[in-house]
């Protein structure tokens, strides 16, 4: 029997949209026609406006908050198995819900393995990501999951500047296995702040562990919300004597009032990815497309060929 191929067709949601039509525009397609209508109590309705049938559907949409997202990418997938696609792949270059990983008190919800389970129960049949707070949230799902990493267009960002007495941190102990592949990679530093906090979103007390004196320091971390981790860290290492502080995050949450206290911090410039359209007023952010490495994995797990190649480190 001759092989089938199953064309590719690519669809994005509302507030991920931009990132659909850039990775298109790398692939050198049209992004697909979709409908989403929406009724006066908030309830909506989503409906593809192109035939799908025995296609490879990529759909792209980022889960950050609200939880409309979220219900968006669910309907999308429910739609295209209704339409009879022959696989569905979800895009998420941010998988919301994903700090809430495992139960560090009684009675508290797991929501990742439950934003797991529900977008299986959809019927996606892969899922593309990229940065996810955990790495063991892989393991939630039953389906295969493509984990990327920033780490390929963050690196060539910070060899870019040039810095030279570079040591590379992390604001609390939790990222400290992201922050020292980056420094083994580079060869340089690393620098540990232990925090503790009064509540969530609420740091209380932050100590420095390592020597910034006379370096330049470049903080990591795979999110920013409310800044108030990175602000304290940044002003404690130029308190201790760092030449500069920067920041590098994948995912720019950056609720308010995220971006005064970027402006208002010892940082020099806070570096993320457009995993999440970042439409605040902040003078210091730099935004870094991953459109073009989302791109690629797309054409490599439609064509079954390896996604390794893409990995910097892990």
């Amino acid at each position: 029997m001759e092989s089938i191929i199953h064309p590719i067709k690519i669809f994005a949601g509302t507030n991920s949209r931009y990132m659909g039509e850039a990775i298109c525009r790398d692939l050198g397609m049209e992004l697909g026609k979709m409908n989403i209508q929406h009724f006066a109590d908030g309830e909506f309705e989503v409906s593809f406006e192109e035939p799908i049938r025995g296609c490879e559907v990529y759909l792209v949409q980022s889960t950050f908050p609200n939880s409309d997202n979220l219900m968006e990418l669910l309907l999308m997938i429910d739609a295209a198995k209704r339409a009879s696609a022959h696989s569905i792949i979800a895009v998420m270059p941010y998988f919301g819900w994903a700090r809430q990983d495992r139960k560090d008190k009684p009675r508290v919800s797991i929501a990742a393995k439950l934003v797991a389970d529900l977008l299986s129960a959809a019927g996606v049949n892969r899922i593309i990501t990229m940065d996810l707070h955990a790495d063991q949230i892989q393991g939630f799902f039953n389906v295969p999951v493509d984990h990327l990493y920033a780490s390929s267009v963050f690196i060539p960002y910070i060899k870019s500047l040039n810095l030279e007495d570079l040591v590379i941190a992390t604001p609390d102990v939790g990222g400290a296995k992201r922050a020292n592949s980056y420094a083994k990679y580079l060869d340089v530093p690393l620098v540990l702040c232990h925090k503790q906090r009064a509540k969530a979103n609420v740091v209380e007390n932050m100590t420095v562990i390592g020597e910034v004196e006379g370096k330049n320091v470049i903080l990591i971390d795979d999110m920013v919300d409310t800044a108030g981790t990175i602000a304290k860290a940044a002003n404690l290492m130029k308190e201790k004597g760092a030449k500069s502080v920067r920041a590098l995050a994948s995912h720019a949450i950056m609720s308010d009032p995220a971006s005064q206290r970027v402006d208002d911090s010892a940082l020099t410039e806070m570096i993320f990815t457009d995993s999440i359209p970042f439409k605040k007023d902040c003078k210091k952010a730099t935004v870094l497309s991953v459109a073009s490495l989302i791109a690629d994995t797309i054409s490599r797990v439609h064509n079954n060929r390896s996604i390794s190649t893409n990995y910097i480190f892990k």
